[in-house]
């Protein structure tokens, strides 16, 4: 009995490092698909979607680039990044009909209670996009 749990314990081990090694693809935080994401959630046109897809991609870019100048230090990117993320929104909103904006707002009030915040960005992860 006590082999079988060593050898339950060993596997769940192995298995939990072998998990930790590697790092998932993250196809939420692409700009193109996150764009289209928010073309599902809000019924955007294709124009519309490419826009957004500018932004993100635009706020994609300025988020590595202050990730680069603070050295991944966390407490000094968010601080650094709050305008970027505001900005980001700003820019998303003035593309949206006023129907659509107050489903954006709702999306980006929905992700940011489950402590996701990938609407209002360019550079990190959407919820389910499916």
């Amino acid at each position: 009995m006590k082999r079988i749990l060593s050898l339950c314990c060993l596997f769940i081990g192995i298995a939990a490092l072998s998990h930790a090694q590697t790092k998932p693809i993250d196809v939420n935080s692409d700009p193109v698909k996150k764009a289209k994401g928010l073309q599902k959630e809000l019924s955007l046109t294709n124009q519309q979607t490419e826009k957004i897809a500018a932004i993100y991609k635009e706020s994609s870019a300025k988020f590595d680039k202050i990730k680069a100048q603070e050295h991944g230090n966390t407490n000094k990117m968010v601080t650094a990044i709050a305008p970027l993320r505001t900005a980001t929104i700003k820019k998303i909103k003035a593309v949206l009909t006023p129907k659509q904006a107050v489903k954006y707002d709702n999306l980006i009030k929905r992700s940011s209670t489950t402590g996701n915040s990938g609407w209002s960005d360019g550079w990190s992860n959407t919820p389910d996009l499916n």
